[in-house]
């Protein structure tokens, strides 16, 4: 029986889940411009009419937006999507010009708008810091203990007591790193590198793409070798190690990000994979009903997301920005307006049509059509 989450709980969870994320990275960039000096017009969370907000002593308007798909923090003197001076910016006094965002120097600009993204990156590094502190981390080595019968690694020679060192040239450290590497990579020929009674070996075998249905009817296509491992172990973090084991499964993460957008660019994977806004609030009430641990592993996931996303280097996301900062900074002369201008209404069209397309892509997987064509009938 397929247990789902009622759609208040969805929404809530969502909510819950997302919404913190977003103000945290508009946080990074509101945190960094007051110490670059930039006076912050507008603090939003979503977007459209202002549902509920107020005005500090420094003049921001944090308000919530009734649209919480996104948010923004509009810093004075940004009065264009491409944060170019204009006409009414040049004719403000001096002392006001100089509290603006396009009057600072190019670096602080740079890290303004960089500090979004990176936040997020912390945001995640901090929380497997927390999991890692306090469940430990695994630890179990990469031995092969056991084969599957018939399966890619019996068939490639693989034998029971092989410590794998690296996989697609990868190097692998614990047997939850091997897993997933593989999991990742369904029908795929894959280079695995090992030691077989201290002897370097290699060899080259083609994944079984198994397919795994969870307790809420998901179906996951996922790569499969034949391995199994030995008794899981799961050893204590020190203190001083957990930025650094935090940061590292971090950066696996991105690169898994980087590898499955390299798979659904080339056809290897199915754009069907794609999720949007509503399989994200999906998903976040499902792992909402298995306890907070999961949420606050899905928030994780999400942070990186959002900044791995945020930093793509299409206008209107903050890698846009960035991008044309770097010009900038190289060819000592700011990008032509014109192809700004280009630039920002490419990647709008770009934009809106991914949205519309992985909206789309979530009525599909709730079989949204089906539904509505037999209410019609």
């Amino acid at each position: 029986m397929i247990d789902q989450p009622g759609i208040l709980f969805t929404i809530l969870a969502f909510l819950l889940v997302i919404g913190p994320l977003i103000f945290l990275h508009e946080l990074g960039h509101y945190a960094v411009g007051r110490m670059c000096g930039v006076k912050a017009d507008a603090f939003s969370i979503g977007f459209g009419r202002e549902i509920i907000g107020y005005t500090d002593v420094r003049g921001t308007r944090w308000k919530l937006g009734w649209l919480p798909m996104g948010g923004y923090v509009k810093f004075a003197g940004d009065m264009n999507p491409a944060s170019q001076p204009t006409a009414e910016w040049l004719a403000l006094p001096a002392h006001e010009r100089a509290r603006t965002f396009p009057a600072k120097a190019l670096w602080q600009r740079f890290l303004i708008v960089l500090a979004g993204p990176i936040t997020n990156f912390i945001v995640a590094i901090l929380i497997f810091m927390a999991f890692f502190a306090a469940y430990g981390q695994p630890r179990t080595p990469p031995i092969v203990a056991g084969l599957v019968e018939k399966s890619a690694a019996v068939a490639a020679g693989l034998h029971i007591g092989d410590r794998i060192t690296a996989v697609a040239g990868r190097p692998v450290e614990t047997f939850d790193e091997l897993a997933d590497i593989v999991r990742f990579r369904p029908d795929e020929s894959l280079r695995i590198d090992y030691l077989r009674a201290g002897r370097p070996e290699n060899l080259t075998l083609t994944t079984h793409a198994d397919v795994e249905r969870d307790r809420f009817g998901n179906e996951f296509r996922k790569g499969a070798i034949g391995i199994i491992s030995g008794e899981q172990i799961i050893a204590p973090v020190p203190l001083i190690d957990l930025p650094a084991a935090a940061t590292k499964q971090t950066i696996g993460i991105v690169r898994t990000m980087i590898d499955t957008l390299g798979q659904i660019i080339s056809g290897r994977r199915s754009v069907k994979e794609l999720g949007g806004p509503l399989k994200i609030a999906q998903v976040s009430g499902q792992q909402a009903t298995l306890g907070w641990k999961n949420a606050v592993l899905l928030m994780a996931l999400i942070s990186i997301n959002l900044g791995f996303i945020n930093l793509l280097p299409i206008p209107m996301l903050d890698g846009g920005h960035l991008a044309f900062y770097l010009f900038e900074g190289v060819a000592r002369r700011p990008v032509p307006e014109r192809a700004i201008e280009w630039a920002f209404r490419s990647g709008l069209a770009v934009l809106l049509s991914f949205m519309i397309f992985v909206t789309l892509n979530d009525l599909l997987s709730f079989h949204a059509w089906e539904r509505l064509a037999g209410l019609i009938g």
